[in-house]
């Protein structure tokens, strides 16, 4: 093993390491609700894409929720559910397309 090979690997063990860091610092529920603005749209689009990883570490921290309650109303739900819709829906018209191909080849 190289020198270069080596740094580059402890450089994304580092990278990895903050990436999931920052990310855990934004789970739904992880900051106290006094002193700071309800979760916006945006946040609501954030929380909305990270769901799934919420859910998961939810299961080995409570406190870790996967919908933020103190939120604007509206607009965060607009943008929870915008990321929600568009991260399982674009798989699901993407097996959509991929049956059509198929029941068109089959039946050529």
């Amino acid at each position: 093993m190289n020198q270069n090979s080596r740094r580059v690997k402890i450089s994304l063990f580092v990278l990895a390491m903050a990436l999931l860091i920052l990310l855990s610092s934004c789970f739904p529920g992880t900051i106290e609700s006094e002193g700071r603005k309800p979760a916006g749209f945006l946040m609501g689009i954030w929380h909305g894409w990270i769901a799934p990883i919420s859910l998961i570490v939810r299961l080995f921290k409570p406190e870790v929720r996967i919908y933020e309650s103190f939120n604007t109303g509206w607009w965060y739900d607009f943008g929870f559910y915008m990321a929600i819709i568009s991260g399982f829906g674009g798989l699901s018209l993407a097996r959509k397309k991929d049956s059509r191909d198929y029941h068109h080849k089959r039946n050529s």
